[in-house]
C-alpha cells in the first residue's frame, strides 16, 4: 500500500484560497473498507510531519493538501472530505494528547443510538444515555467519563460552542458523519481549540456505526505537554466572554440601580436598568469586542494568542471592548423596532416584549452607557486616546444612522426602484461602521493609529459589506441565532442586495410581480399567516429565475477577496493574521440555495489557475 510518502519531495499546498463555500456533497464518500479507511488514515499521519503547526490551517489549505494526497495515492476525489478529516487529525493529535482528560469534551451524535428502543431522553445537554448495551454510545461515554472527559451526546455546534467559549474544556474528541463535521468542525477548528474526530461511516441518520477502536484510540490520546502550541484566538473568545458574565460585568460597568446585596431594585429605574444589562449580556458572538481585543492584543506582541498566560487586557481595554458591544446591541433593539421584527437570540424582540417605548429608551440607554464607558477613562487611557475613540465611535454612530435611515425612507417610499450599488451604499454605511470601530479601537489603544486608519477603513467596509449579504443569504434559512422564520428581509419591504439583484435580472412583468408582493408584505404581520407564507415562497421562485443566490455568493467572494488583499500589506504579522482570522470566522457561508451547480474544480476548491486544467479535462 503506498502509505511511504516521499516527505523530502512533498509539494506544497496551492495558494490560500478565497474560502468559496464550496458543494462537497460528492465529496464526502467515506472509503468503503477497513483497509482503504487505514490506509489513507496513515498517509495522512506521514503526509502531516512536516507541516508547520504554529498557526492553525484553514478548510481551504486542508482541503489542498487532501487533493495532493489523494493524488499521491492514486486515489479518486470522492474521498475528499474524509481524507481533510485525517489531515486535520494528524494536525491537531498531539496537541489533544498534551490536554488532561478532564479538560476534554467527547462530542458523540444521538444518530449512533439504537433506533429501536434506545430508553433514553433527552436533557438540555442532549441525550440523556443508558448504559443498556444496545449501541456503542454507552460504551464510548462510560470510557471517556471514567478517565475525567466531558461528554455530550447531541448533534449541532451551539452547545459546543458555548462550551469551548465559557472555558470548560480545552480540546474536543469528535464522532460525527462528514455533513455534520463540515459544519460543526470549522467553527471548532476556527477557534483554534484542538481537536480530533472519528467521521461515520454514513450519513444516514438512524442506526450508522463507526470505526469503535478509531474511537476509542482517540479518546485515550495521552501524553506530556509540548513545547509549542498552535496560534489559537480561544483565550481571547473567552476574555470576550467573560466580560458579559456577571462577575466581571459589575466590575467593568456596575449598576447604580441595585439594593445593598448588589441586586437590581423593584422600582421602576432598577427594571429599566435591569432590561437593559440583560440585554447587553445576552446572546450573540460577541465578535465585535472580540476585535476590539484581539487588535489591541496583536499591536501589543500578540502573546494572547499563544497561552493564557500571554493574556495581558487592561480594564480599560475591556470597558472600550464593552462600549462597543454597547453600541451594537443599541443599534440591534432600534432596528428590530423599525422592523418589527419578532425574534432577537431565540426571543422575543424587546418591543414585543415591551413596549416600544421602553426598547426605545433602552436602546438609548445602552448608547449612553458605551459612550461613558470610554469617556471615563480618559485619566487612564489619556485625554487624546479617549477624544480619538469617542469621535471614531461618533462617527460610527452617524453612518449607522445613515444606512439605517436611507433603508426606511425607501421602505416607506411609493417608488421601490432599487439598484444593486443603491443597496451595496446602504450596506456600507449599516454594517461596517460597527467592524471599523472596533478595529480602530484596538488599535488606537495599543499606540497611535495614523499608519492603520485607512487600511482599517477599507478593510471593515468589505467585510461589513460582504456580512450583510451573508445576512440576506442566511434570512432565507431558518436558523435559531436571530430569526426563526425565514423570509423575513420580504415581510418587512427591506431593501436587501437581494431583491436589487431580482429587480435587475427579472423580466418586467416578473419585476412588476415582484414589486407587488414586497408592496402588499408589510400587510402580513403574522409569521403563521397563509398569505405571508405564500409570498414569501413567489418571492424566493423568482429569486431563484434571476440566479441571484449565485449572484450575491459571487458578490460575497468579490468583498472577501478585496478585504484579504488589505490584509495582505499589513504589519506586524500578528495583525495581518488577526484581519486574516476575522475574514475566515466573520464571513463563514451559510448553505444556500444554488440555481446552477458549480464546477468541478469550484466544488473541490482548486485555485484558479488549476480550474482551467480541470475543465479543459
Amino acid at each position: 500500500m503506498p502509505t511511504m510518502l516521499d516527505t523530502e519531495a512533498l509539494p506544497s499546498a496551492p495558494p490560500e484560497l478565497k474560502s468559496k463555500k464550496a458543494n462537497t456533497a460528492q465529496f464526502k464518500v467515506v472509503p468503503e473498507t477497513r483497509s482503504l479507511r487505514d490506509q489513507i488514515r496513515d498517509a495522512a499521519a506521514v503526509y502531516i510531519k512536516p507541516i508547520d503547526k504554529s498557526r492553525p490551517l484553514t478548510k481551504d489549505e486542508f482541503r489542498s493538501h487532501s487533493s495532493i494526497l489523494l493524488g499521491q495515492l492514486g486515489l479518486g476525489d470522492q474521498y475528499l472530505g474524509f481524507t481533510l478529516v485525517c489531515l486535520a487529525n494528524e494536525f491537531w493529535r498531539e496537541q489533544v494528547a498534551a490536554i488532561p482528560f478532564n479538560r476534554r469534551l467527547l462530542l458523540v451524535p444521538h444518530c449512533l443510538k439504537n433506533a429501536e428502543g434506545c430508553p433514553a431522553d433527552y436533557d438540555e445537554f442532549g441525550l440523556d444515555c443508558e448504559k443498556c448495551g444496545a449501541c456503542s454510545v454507552a460504551d464510548f461515554k462510560g470510557k471517556a467519563e471514567a478517565l475525567g472527559y466531558k461528554v455530550l451526546v447531541s448533534e449541532g455546534t451551539p452547545i459546543v460552542l458555548k462550551i469551548i467559549v465559557s472555558g470548560h474544556v480545552d480540546a474536543i474528541v469528535g464522532v460525527a458523519c462528514l455533513n455534520v463535521l463540515e459544519k460543526a468542525f470549522d467553527k471548532i477548528l476556527l477557534s483554534g481549540i484542538p481537536c480530533v474526530a472519528a467521521p461515520l461511516l454514513s450519513s444516514n441518520c438512524k442506526s450508522t456505526s463507526v470505526d469503535n477502536d478509531w474511537v476509542f484510540d482517540m479518546i485515550d490520546l495521552k501524553s506530556e505537554p509540548i513545547p509549542q502550541a498552535t496560534k489559537s484566538y480561544v483565550h481571547l473568545m473567552r476574555a470576550a466572554n467573560a466580560m458579559f458574565e456577571p462577575p466581571e460585568l459589575s466590575l467593568l460597568a456596575p449598576r447604580s440601580r441595585v439594593n445593598k446585596a448588589n441586586e437590581p431594585t423593584n422600582d421602576p429605574l432598577g427594571q429599566h436598568e435591569a432590561i437593559a444589562y440583560d440585554f447587553l449580556a445576552k446572546g450573540g458572538k460577541r465578535s465585535r469586542p472580540l476585535i476590539t481585543l484581539a487588535a489591541y492584543d496583536a499591536l501589543t506582541g500578540g502573546k494572547g494568542t499563544l497561552s493564557l498566560e500571554g493574556l495581558n487586557l487592561p480594564e480599560s481595554v475591556k470597558r472600550t471592548a464593552l462600549a462597543i458591544e454597547s453600541f451594537h446591541k443599541a443599534s440591534l433593539v432600534h432596528d428590530d423596532i423599525e422592523d418589527d421584527d419578532s425574534y432577537r437570540y431565540g426571543s422575543p424582540t424587546l418591543h414585543r416584549e415591551y413596549g416600544i417605548g421602553t426598547a426605545i429608551n433602552v436602546g438609548d440607554y445602552l448608547i449612553g452607557l458605551g459612550y461613558r464607558l470610554v469617556s471615563r477613562e480618559r485619566k487612564v487611557l489619556g485625554a487624546e486616546v479617549a477624544a480619538d475613540i469617542l469621535d471614531k465611535m461618533a462617527d460610527s454612530h452617524l453612518k449607522l444612522s445613515e444606512g439605517q435611515g436611507a433603508e426606511l425612507l425607501w421602505r416607506d417610499a411609493e417608488n421601490k426602484a432599487l439598484s444593486p450599488l443603491d443597496a451595496l451604499k446602504i450596506y456600507a454605511l449599516k454594517t461596517s461602521p460597527a467592524f471599523e470601530a472596533a478595529l480602530y479601537s484596538g488599535v488606537r489603544l495599543a499606540g497611535p493609529a495614523e499608519a492603520y486608519e485607512k487600511a482599517v477603513g477599507d478593510f471593515s467596509r468589505n467585510l461589513g459589506v460582504a456580512f450583510q449579504i451573508l445576512n440576506d443569504l442566511k434570512d432565507w434559512a431558518e436558523d435559531g441565532d436571530n430569526k426563526l422564520v425565514a423570509g423575513q428581509d420580504v415581510l418587512a419591504a427591506r431593501p436587501t442586495l437581494l431583491l436589487a439583484l431580482a429587480l435587475e435580472g427579472l423580466s418586467a412583468p416578473e419585476k412588476s410581480e415582484l414589486l407587488g408582493l414586497i408592496a402588499a408584505a408589510r400587510e402580513h404581520s403574522s409569521e403563521d399567516d397563509t398569505a405571508a407564507t405564500d409570498t414569501v415562497e413567489r418571492v424566493r421562485t423568482l429569486y431563484r429565475k434571476a440566479k441571484v443566490f449565485t449572484k450575491a455568493d459571487a458578490l460575497v467572494d468579490k468583498y472577501r477577496a478585496r478585504a484579504e488583499t488589505i490584509a495582505d500589506a499589513i504589519e506586524p504579522a500578528e495583525f495581518r493574521e488577526l484581519l486574516y482570522y476575522l475574514v475566515d470566522t466573520v464571513l463563514e457561508k451559510p448553505a444556500i440555495p444554488e440555481e446552477e451547480p458549480k464546477s468541478i474544480a469550484v466544488q473541490l476548491g482548486l485555485p484558479a489557475q488549476f480550474q482551467s486544467l480541470v475543465a479543459r479535462s
